[in-house]
């Protein structure tokens, strides 16, 4: 049974919020509601201009406009990484949080994969994480203060087959975050990651098989898949000063119990 969606409270109340991947019903989509819903305005990013300009339109429909603005961004793309930042600056006039969320996926065993497809994998989840961590924090640090959060996956940790590019690109991440942290902290930045198992959307359903699926959830102790949105309340806590003591850290949004 799915759990009832959690009100805001204002956690990020006048916070300015960066998310790039977030056209869609993805994790990045809620997490742009989320940051809507707890009062931040934020500036949504995605390498699909047509998706993305669709978000753009609904968000501002529902919460009207000023809070929401759009720049396309490739994040293998280091040109578009530092004007996607610069958009932000320059139109709020500060970054308090930086949501890195963009990442590629896939099914591949590895003697069968190519270098094309383990670089393609890396370069978007990796590499794009660490040019938009290295981007926000170049700002974070003039400012003297901001939140950076990355998202990871549990992946990172536990085996699965046909997983060797993206595992490698998210325990990257991981490690990603924990020396990052240690480095932005002199600056009064804080950098964590949430860790989530498996979030249902569409794209997933896409990319992944129904067999593969229905086993996954089967390991998740409530018998379900996540809801965005419930990685995104994860991402609200680690953004916001809830969680003000705690940086370099990797949260598990996970039930599983195998």
């Amino acid at each position: 049974m799915k759990p009832p969606y959690v009100a805001g409270h204002g956690l990020l109340d006048d916070q300015v919020v960066v998310i790039t991947a977030a056209a869609g019903a993805g994790i990045g989509g809620a997490t742009a509601r989320r940051c809507l819903e707890e009062g931040a305005s934020i500036l949504i990013s995605d390498a699909h201009e047509r998706r993305l300009e669709e978000s753009r339109i609904g968000l501002e429909r529902e919460f009207g406009s000023g809070r929401v603005i759009a720049q396309p961004c490739d994040v293998t793309d280091e040109a578009q990484v530092r004007a996607l930042f610069q958009r932000a600056l320059t139109h709020y006039g500060r970054i308090d949080v930086a949501v890195n969320n963009a990442g590629l996926g896939g099914t591949r065993d590895l003697v069968e994969m190519s270098d094309d497809e383990w670089d393609r994998v890396l370069d978007v989840t990796l590499n794009g994480t660490m040019r938009c961590t290295r981007a926000a924090l170049r700002i974070m640090r003039e400012q003297g203060s901001g939140v950076i959060v990355n998202n990871a996956s549990v992946i990172g940790w536990r085996a699965q087959k046909g997983q060797s590019h993206y595992a490698a690109a998210k325990a990257g991440v991981m490690a990603l975050t924990r020396c990052a942290a240690l480095e932005a902290a002199e600056s009064g930045v804080r950098i964590n990651a949430v860790s989530p198992s498996l979030a249902m959307h569409p794209h997933l359903v896409k990319v992944t098989s129904e067999e593969l699926l229905t086993e996954l959830t089967a390991r998740e102790a409530f018998g379900r898949y996540a809801e965005p949105w419930e990685v995104a309340n994860v991402i609200i806590f680690l953004a916001s000063d809830y969680s003000s003591y705690m940086t370099g850290e990797v949260v598990s949004v996970s039930n599983q119990h195998s």
